[in-house]
């Protein structure tokens, strides 16, 4: 099944979002000589790829360790009761050392990514703040030691060919 926006995004929509999910900084004219087309071509395919939802936002990425955040950890939230889920996740998101939750699917009902000065921090963080919110039952809490893999989904050119399942030897 092909998403909603699939059949409108072509082969230099997908070099556009290519080249700017490696260097969002990169001035549309140097993506235009990229692509060989005007500068007025670039900004009319971004402003048309973020109107499909395509591209949303713009932002700096903070690095937490330069601020001193030195511990990230990943919490799974066990629910005393699915119903309290919108309570929760309100809850949740006024909490600022909270830089993602997901809704999952699993053993967690939620799953969030927390940055913390150092353990100490992230305890109080566990215990003073979530722990603390009515409707979570318990969390499961894992620290992450380092990040080996932080990108953007790479943009992959679609050849539109149907994939052929392999012969089997006999």
């Amino acid at each position: 099944m092909k998403s909603e926006t699939n059949g409108q995004i072509d082969s230099l929509d997908r070099k556009i979002l290519s080249i700017l999910t490696q260097n969002a900084r990169m001035p549309f004219l140097e993506v235009a000589r990229e692509c060989n087309v005007s500068g007025a071509a670039i900004h009319q395919r971004v402003q048309r790829l973020t109107k499909l939802g395509v591209i949303s936002g713009s932002q700096f990425v903070v690095e937490p360790k330069k601020l001193g955040y030195n511990t990230c950890a990943y919490i799974g939230i066990f629910l005393d009761n699915a119903a309290l889920f919108d309570d929760v996740s309100d809850r949740l998101m006024k909490i600022p050392e909270i830089t993602q939750c997901h809704y999952t699917t699993g053993q967690y009902a939620m799953f969030i990514k927390v940055h913390t000065r150092d353990n100490e921090h992230l305890r109080k963080v566990l215990s003073d703040k979530i722990q603390s919110i009515h409707g979570i039952m318990r969390t499961e809490t894992f620290i992450s030691l380092d990040v080996l893999v932080d990108r953007q989904l790479p943009v992959i050119e679609d050849t539109n060919e149907d994939v052929k399942p392999r012969r089997r030897k006999s």
